[in-house]
């Protein structure tokens, strides 16, 4: 997802990556991957530096986070300070100012309720410029457990931290030259940020809270109630400690409220240059910041935490397992899912949660920064499989935030943003139940979905709904008052119509899912039958979807697309690609416009809505052409290099693609429960199942020459479809392919059927 249209073009793209790759290979990061001794546990694989670097805005836009799988707070040096667009760390910058929690989810999207804490010798210096020290990344090590960096100059400035982390708290520590005036600076707010800070020298804490929400102009919602809070222990009695107000300290107070406040702490290191810090967090008081450092920081440990946080990955990373992978293949694939299993974020506290929907505070679990319209496509379908002991809980909390708020969201940060279209809630919903998780409420699910579908937004005609319009009610389906008199949403009425009538004909697919699901068999097949309303679009005599205006005349060709245009959005109906090539004029006249789209220029898999199209040739009796093209995308668009994200991750679902397409199968439509198979990227994959289940998948002969799959079975049968389901997966079992350099005719004859 990005918020600039095609701000750089591929070949751009190419030597952009082509540059930093020859950098990257004189860097620290090579050596991070390289040297010492050979990884041993799949988190040893992972290098968090992938996706952090790049030019302009299209890049990756990742962050070396230490942090549990789904972490409420992330915890990463802050080499700038962040805002939308601009993450917290950055690989070409050499200067650290801090190190954040922080609960920024992706570039495109800010920070809220964040805390920073910098540790600094001498004089105290409060503005990130001032208070900066510079690194060099070979004084560097990042894991997903375990961070650690020795800053400053030389030996008299040099300071050594270390972090690591739980579920909603991070552990801290910074080691200082013998004899240094230490001190460590907590920013609770920046200028022009009103907060609050104290400090209780007895408890050896600072404590405060953050209101910052960045998103705060993106939705309908002002959560007057609305704050980060935290509590800062030290292991250390303080020398000193002191508020601050913007440039001024208040030397006989112990805590203050206003803007741009902090405080700072000073330690005698004669005896002890080590300062540890636990640092917990929280959305619902002070006093639940405090539970929670408790709760999961009961003891200073640093050392157990940081195995204990290892372990977790271990165990998460562990449930595949790979062979016949290069040392690059396998720091992609298992860095991929280490940002795959980052989001949605966990956003209640030990059974409690603040919802940021009604602004109160209520009991259960809860979950937040779901970028739906991007991971409703992969991402999620990969924690169904890597991570289902969550998938109810994060339905779930789709599902309160419908309660709290009137409906399901967007793409919650935490609260309602506008931002994207569509309700692709609707499709996280329907691919839970397909696949058999029962544990939310069906009735309620199918409440919040049939809203979606049939209730437009307040003002719906009254707006244009452009992206990141500040201050819009809740956005819902644009536009969805003109698509259910004229059966499209017209390009002369609604900003991003042509990509929205497309996009919501797979919403309703997902609507009827759910429908059939409980039992409404009418409303199945009325949302089955407005599935199929993407087709009002196709203008046959160009060959393109094209936007409508609301006297039914054709719009420009270039109206009406979000983050693509006609080629991109060509094949959008997820749930109806042989409908699509029915359009087109059968297979072979879809084929040969599949090659056009590529050959000519036109797949961007720098975003989201291209992310399928390899796998479309499944649908045109040309299988081997997909196996080729999978297999070259995969290539290209990623990288073991700072840069080696084509486009901005968007909470791992660039990485999902990469993890399915390795494993050789692809959630072309999720709500389905099925996938389409591709072409499998190493000799064998075993995904060691949460069930107890293992599913292995071979590819006998598979290298990088042979691409093309020659035969496949099931369990020993043979299977000539390019099809498998989420219950065979789930069942256990062995997938087996065999590889050749040659195309065969495998599933060529695979004619599945058009919607109605």
């Amino acid at each position: 997802m990005s918020s600039i249209r095609f701000a750089r073009k591929a070949v751009t793209r190419y030597w952009l990556r082509i540059s930093v790759a020859m950098l990257w290979s004189a860097s620290a990061g090579v050596a991070l991957a390289s040297d010492g001794p050979r990884p041993s546990t799949p988190v040893d694989w992972v290098n968090t530096f992938i996706g952090t670097g790049g030019t302009g805005a299209e890049y990756g836009g990742t962050m070396p986070f230490v942090s549990t799988p789904f972490g409420m707070t992330n915890w990463t040096a802050q080499t700038r300070q962040n805002r939308i667009s601009v993450s917290s760390y950055e690989y070409d910058d050499r200067y650290i100012q801090g190190f954040i929690g922080t609960h920024q989810p992706a570039i495109w999207m800010g920070d809220y309720g964040y805390v920073t804490l910098m540790p600094e010798i001498g004089n105290i210096n409060y503005a990130p410029e001032a208070r900066r020290l510079p690194f060099t990344h070979k004084d560097e090590t990042s894991t997903p457990y375990y961070y650690a960096v020795t800053m400053g100059t030389d030996a008299a400035s040099r300071i050594h931290a270390q972090m690591t982390a739980t579920d909603h708290a991070g552990y801290l520590r910074f080691t200082y030259p013998s004899g240094a005036k230490a001190s460590v600076l907590v920013e609770a707010t920046r200028p022009g940020i009103k907060g609050f800070i104290s400090i209780d020298a007895a408890r050896h804490e600072i404590t405060g809270y953050n209101p910052d929400r960045m998103d705060a102009h993106l939705g309908p919602l002002a959560l007057s109630h609305f704050k980060g809070y935290f509590v800062v222990r030290f292991k250390q009695p303080f020398a000193a400690a002191k508020v601050y107000e913007g440039v001024l300290t208040w030397p006989d107070r112990h805590d203050v409220q206003g803007n741009n406040v902090g405080a700072f702490a000073t330690f005698d290191t004669r005896r002890d240059n080590t300062v540890d810090v636990q640092v917990g967090t929280s959305f619902i008081s002070i006093a639940q910041a405090r539970a929670n450092l408790d709760a999961e920081m009961p003891n200073w440990n640093f050392d157990a935490l940081r195995d204990a946080l290892k372990a977790t990955w271990n165990q998460k990373l562990g449930i595949a397992t790979i062979e016949g992978a290069s040392d690059d293949q396998r720091r992609i694939f298992y860095t991929g899912l280490y940002h795959a299993l980052l989001y949605p974020k966990l956003f209640s506290e030990h059974g409690r949660y603040y919802s940021a929907f009604d602004d109160t505070v209520h009991d259960g679990t809860s979950y937040t920064a779901y970028s739906i319209w991007d991971i409703f496509r992969a991402e999620n379908s990969l924690l169904t499989i890597f991570a289902p002991e969550r998938i109810n809980g994060m339905v779930q909390a789709l599902l309160q935030d419908y309660r709290e708020g009137g409906w399901m969201p967007k793409w919650p940060n935490p609260s309602y943003t506008n931002i994207m279209i569509g309700t692709h809630a609707d499709s996280l919903v329907a691919e839970a139940i397909s696949k058999g998780f029962k544990g939310f409420d069906w009735q309620l699910a199918y409440q919040a979905v049939y809203k979606d579908a049939m209730t437009p937004p307040d003002g719906d005609t009254t707006r244009r709904w452009f992206d990141r319009e500040p201050h819009t009610p809740y956005e819902a389906r644009a536009g969805l008052t003109y698509a259910r008199q004229l059966g499209y949403i017209p390009a002369d009425k609604i900003s991003e119509s042509a990509s929205s009538t497309q996009e919501e004909a797979y919403d309703d697919y997902a609507v009827a899912q759910v429908a059939k699901a409980v039992g409404k068999t009418d409303d199945y097949r009325f949302f089955m039958q407005r599935s199929t309303s993407y087709r009002n679009l196709f203008n046959p005599r160009r060959g393109f979807m094209q936007a409508r205006n609301a006297d039914g005349s054709w719009a420009s060709p270039d109206d009406g697309w979000t983050e693509g245009d006609q080629w991109v959005y060509l094949f959008a109906a997820l749930h109806d690609v042989p409908g699509v090539v029915r359009l087109l004029g059968g297979p072979q006249a879809a084929a040969a416009k599949l090659d056009e789209h590529f050959n000519g220029g036109h797949n961007r898999h720098d975003n989201e809505p291209s992310h399928h199209y390899g796998y479309l040739y499944d649908y045109t009796g040309q299988p081997w052409k997909a196996q080729a093209r999978v297999r070259e995308i995969a290539r290209d668009a990623y990288s073991d290099t700072v840069d080696g994200v084509l486009g901005n991750e968007d909470c791992g679902q660039m990485s999902a693609w990469y993890i399915f397409t390795a494993m050789g199968f692809y959630p072309l439509n999720p709500a389905s429960a099925h996938y389409v198979i591709g072409s499998p990227l190493f000799t064998r994959v075993t995904l060691n199942l949460p069930n107890g289940k293992r599913f292995d998948i071979t590819a006998a002969n598979n290298s990088s020459q042979n691409v093309y799959i020659q035969s496949v079975t099931l369990n020993g049968q043979a299977l000539d479809e390019p099809l498998i389901s989420y219950a065979q997966i789930e069942a256990g079992g062995t997938l087996a392919f065999v590889m050749g350099p040659k195309p065969s005719h495998w599933a060529a004859h695979w004619h599945p059927q058009a919607l109605p």
